[in-house]
């Protein structure tokens, strides 16, 4: 089963809709209606993509890069798949997981200053 069929099914596509998440997905979810943004496509018959449409997609690829790194990152790390939670404290711990990882890896972003002001407060 295709990923679209699945996510038609559970209902996804219509929730992102209703709840007004854009969602930039690859290729194969062309169709797929509601939020869901997907890049130009070119087809066998047609003409080559406009200079506007090949910039479009490769900021759409930009974009997914960005949830693909994350995706990527949480691989990584181990607590997450040993998490015995509710999904919404799963969501949370995930998210921090994610913040503290950018902090980490970009010592000039301004939250930087913050966990140093926390590790001072509260040393380990």
């Amino acid at each position: 089963m295709h990923d679209l069929t699945a996510a038609r099914i559970v209902g996804l596509i219509d929730a992102l809709t209703v709840n007004g998440v854009p969602t930039f997905a690859d290729k194969g979810y062309q169709g797929a209606g509601g939020t869901v943004r997907t890049p130009f496509k070119r087809h066998r018959h047609r003409p080559r993509l406009s200079r506007g449409q090949k910039d479009v997609n490769r900021a759409h690829a930009r974009i997914r890069a960005l949830g693909e790194r994350a995706i990527a990152t949480l691989k990584t790390w181990k607590a997450p798949a040993k998490l015995r939670c509710r999904p919404r404290r799963a969501t949370a711990t995930v998210q921090a997981i994610l913040v503290l990882h950018a902090v980490e890896a970009d010592p000039y972003s301004g939250l930087k200053g913050s966990m140093d002001q926390l590790r001072l407060r509260y040393p380990s």
